[in-house]
């Protein structure tokens, strides 16, 4: 039975409700491009709103993580990946969740004992050591001396500076022929990390003042590519039975093997895997050079410039066979691959034909420069990457072939201080959490149903989300549209929000059946995400969709509404940027 399965049927059998998977684009969580955890989707949950499914609650959830994407090719990174996980909103605690850890392990997976290690956190002069946590390790047979205690850098959780916070027990499994070592080190690279139980117990202000929660949750972790690893043996997560299928195709198509010549092909199904689920994404998102339409644009290029290296024709249709394989893998757990695929593989034809041209012209700009000089530079190595994609392997093997020299370490430095811009310009994009959902953008959330629902009066029925993002200084809104906004339109849409604000409608909230809010008239788009009992927000007789909040108690609260921008986002698709004056 696949770990995904196992998990599940296990949590539901201990009274847990299995959730959908959110989808990859957060649709109210502007700190974030992608989902980045389980936990992301969950946070007005964590933070006190209650959730139609109850306070037990597991699930699968898709994921995409940006900043390890220059280590992908080694042996245990990846972009997209599944987290399995399962929470308590204010139930159980410590106990209870890490028997449960112990049990599935052990029970479920035939884990032996003796291959497990625990950390636990020791405490600072704010907050206590967590001996309740060890003292339930050592119940369950975990022996003192595979008992770690570490501190805040490694056991402890918290979003950034303040909100709710607490000490973590992480658990180890030793993966060597080795014999286990009577003491546990967690700085012994043999010991793997495979399930982090988060307990959020305490609140920390911006002053540093800690006080004790009135609603203690659990949140738990569990990376599925690293356990199936684990349970299977190997110390490359490529090697799995989660690849097979992608890694025999590649292998097809490439007449070559996977050993010999592992970071391309872990590139290449990396690269593949993750670009066909942000592709299949009910946000629709397209190649672009801003946010996730620039990740995937980079993730196509960087597979087909992979490709190159494997002697595969990059013209040929390599692509399309190796979606349709994630596809079919997948789509029995995520039906959004099913039901977008021809969408994927339009997105991946049209990619690869444009970077195709991209490579045409960055040759012909390469022939120029080495017309004119025997040395390539450092910043002409660099302008050939960034400008037309050229990796620097690329820009050396052009240069050997004319008997030119090139500067690679002065790319080097070029690439090095590329990648601290990026990191340094994307922090707030990356770093997830629970730092959302403040005042301002609270109303904006407000402001985003009723900027939809003016939509449809101005221009048809037809118009629905497609994609949402809020700061605290904007809202950002895309929809289905085939023409520019005119003047007049973008006028009618602004009076009309401000003439609902005037009108100081109340914002209602219920709880119902999905099929009765489906019957009530409630618009949902992604409505496969959403579980059984669904909470609905009306706005006066504006506005009735399903949403996970948060939201203002009345439209007075939101003051003037100003459309700043419209502009295109992809073909087909408009973008709307507004704020609150």
């Amino acid at each position: 039975m696949n770990l995904k399965d196992l998990f599940i049927d296990f949590f539901v059998s201990k009274g847990h409700k299995q959730i959908p998977s959110a989808p990859l684009v957060p649709e109210n969580d502007p700190s974030v491009l992608f989902n980045t955890a389980g936990m992301q989707p969950l946070i007005p949950y964590l933070m006190g709103e209650e959730h139609p499914y109850g306070k037990r609650l597991c699930d699968y959830q898709k994921c995409v993580r940006l900043t390890d994407l220059e280590e992908i090719g080694d042996k245990t990174h990846h972009t997209f990946f599944e987290m399995l996980g399962n929470w308590s909103l204010g139930d159980y605690f410590k106990k209870e969740s890490i028997t449960y850890s112990f049990e599935f392990l052990t029970q479920v997976l035939h884990i032996p004992i003796e291959k497990l290690a625990v950390t636990v956190y020791e405490g600072d002069e704010k907050i206590p050591r967590d001996e309740v946590s060890a003292a339930t390790w050592k119940s369950l047979g975990i022996p003192e001396a595979r008992i770690a205690y570490l501190g805040k850098k490694d056991n402890f959780w918290i979003p950034g500076d303040s909100g709710p916070c607490g000490g973590d027990t992480e658990i180890f499994y030793w993966r060597s022929e080795e014999k286990v070592p009577h003491d546990f080190d967690p700085n012994d690279e043999r010991w793997v990390e495979i399930w982090n139980n988060v307990f959020m117990e305490y609140y920390q202000d911006k002053d540093g003042n800690v006080s004790e929660l009135k609603q203690k949750n659990v949140d738990t972790g569990m990376g599925l590519e690293r356990v199936v690893a684990v349970l299977e043996g190997v110390d490359d997560n490529y090697l799995t039975s989660v690849w097979k299928p992608l890694k025999d195709k590649l292998e097809t198509i490439s007449h070559k093997t996977y050993e010999g010549n592992e970071n391309a092909f872990r590139v290449i199904m990396d690269h593949v895997r993750t670009s066909v689920f942000i592709a299949a994404d009910p946000a629709h998102i397209r190649p672009s050079n801003t946010d996730q339409g620039y990740i995937l644009r980079r993730l196509i290029r960087r597979a087909i410039r992979y490709a190159r290296n494997l002697e595969i024709d990059t013209m040929s249709d390599f692509l399309e066979q190796l979606a349709l394989v994630v596809i079919d893998e997948y789509q029995k757990y995520y039906i959004e691959l099913s039901e977008n695929k021809d969408f994927v593989l339009e997105v991946l034809k049209q990619e690869q034909n444009k970077f195709a041209k991209t490579l045409e012209k960055g040759l012909k700009v390469f022939e120029k420069i080495a017309s004119k000089t025997n040395f390539i530079d450092g910043e002409t190595a660099f302008h050939l990457y960034d400008t037309f994609g050229f990796p620097i392997e690329l820009t050396k093997e052009e240069a050997r072939e004319r008997g030119l020299d090139v500067d690679y370490e002065g790319f080097k430095v070029k690439f090095l201080e590329h990648q601290e811009k990026s990191r340094t310009a994307s922090k707030g994009k990356f770093k997830g959490g629970l730092s959302g959902n403040s005042e301002i953008e609270t109303k904006y959330h407000t402001a985003t149903h009723l900027l939809n629902a003016a939509l449809k009066k101005v221009l048809g029925p037809s118009v629905h989300q497609l994609g949402s993002n809020i700061t605290e200084e904007r809202l950002r809104f895309d929809f289905p549209c085939d023409h520019k906004l005119t003047d007049e339109e973008k006028q009618k849409v602004e009076d009309l929000v401000n003439e609902w604000i005037l009108e100081g409608l109340d914002v209602q909230k219920e709880v119902m059946s999905k099929e009765e809010a489906l019957q009530s008239g409630a618009e949902c788009m992604f409505i496969d995400k959403y579980p059984d009992e669904v909470t609905v927000y009306s706005i006066g007789n504006v506005s009735k969709e399903l949403c996970g909040g948060p939201h203002v108690h009345n439209t007075k609260e939101l003051g003037h509404f100003k459309i700043k921008k419209e502009e295109s986002s992809s073909a087909g698709v408009r973008r709307i940027k507004g704020v609150l004056e």
